[in-house]
């Protein structure tokens, strides 16, 4: 039987990205977003690897955007939990809605459950599940299942991918020659990080524009306000909005002073 968890709260709690460094080196699936394990897939295939038998495995849908079947997973991973005696009720509703912080939630709760009740077997996710691609990214990222921690690396982007740090170290090949980083000949498994650097950066200039548009139309707001009685308080949220620490300058400004 299962070791129930109820506390999700502790200073171990990853970030968006160490998360799914961490399911992807589990699983050895290809998920970019916490978003896309609202197909419930990763969650079942959990199960298996620590409660073998537990979940039918050629049941489940690995690789679906069909929210029908979304919830024929989590229905899998449910029957699982009750077979487990897990207490945990799943919001499959909210889930296969796709939102991050449904899913984000559940995963920091997961995660958790599965160190309480990893046993340590050695588990080939890929040939359990038939080779079957889960996830829908370009490849699985480097982690450990026993700690649930991302094993970091030393990744710097570079805008044109002309250059990579020396602070990435290569693995030597069998032959014991290097290979050549320049352009055209980056080693394949780096070039899969840097594709995923750049994805995870594309997903917090996502959440930076969503931010600033809500402040720049709060910023509307209280410029076009014309009561008397209002202009105390909307002149201290544009205040608060325009207030820069020593030192900074918005990349606006930094933009306009290079081109002068």
């Amino acid at each position: 039987m299962a070791v129930n968890v109820y506390c999700t709260n502790g200073s171990d709690n990853l970030s968006r990205h160490e998360m799914l460094s961490w399911l992807n080196g589990c699983m050895q699936s290809q998920f970019n977003k916490i978003e896309e394990l609202c197909t419930g897939a990763a969650y079942c295939q959990f199960m298996d690897m620590m409660f073998p038998n537990s979940v039918p495995l050629k049941r489940i849908k690995y690789r679906t955007n069909l929210e029908h079947e979304y919830i024929q997973n989590f229905k899998l991973l449910q029957a699982a939990f009750k077979k487990m005696n897990v207490d945990k009720v799943i919001p499959i509703d909210r889930l296969v809605k796709g939102r991050f912080q449904d899913n984000f939630e559940f995963l920091q709760w997961f995660r958790k459950f599965f160190g309480a009740n990893c046993n340590g077997r050695k588990y080939d996710a890929m040939a359990a599940r038939d080779n079957q691609v889960m996830g829908f990214g370009a490849g699985p990222l480097s982690s450990t299942c026993k700690t649930g921690r991302a094993t970091p690396r030393s990744i710097i982007l570079n805008k044109d991918l002309d250059l990579l740090s020396s602070e990435v170290r290569p693995r030597v090949p069998p032959s014991g020659r290097s290979k050549s980083l320049s352009h055209g000949h980056i080693i394949p498994e780096l070039f899969d990080e840097i594709k995923q650097m750049r994805i995870q950066v594309r997903d917090i200039e996502k959440d930076r524009n969503f931010y600033f548009s809500k402040l720049r139309d709060i910023e509307i707001v209280c410029q076009e306000t014309n009561d008397n009685d209002m202009q105390p308080f909307t002149q201290r949220i544009l205040d608060i909005l325009y207030h820069t620490t020593e030192g900074y300058a918005s990349p606006l400004e930094v933009k306009n002073e290079s081109e002068n």
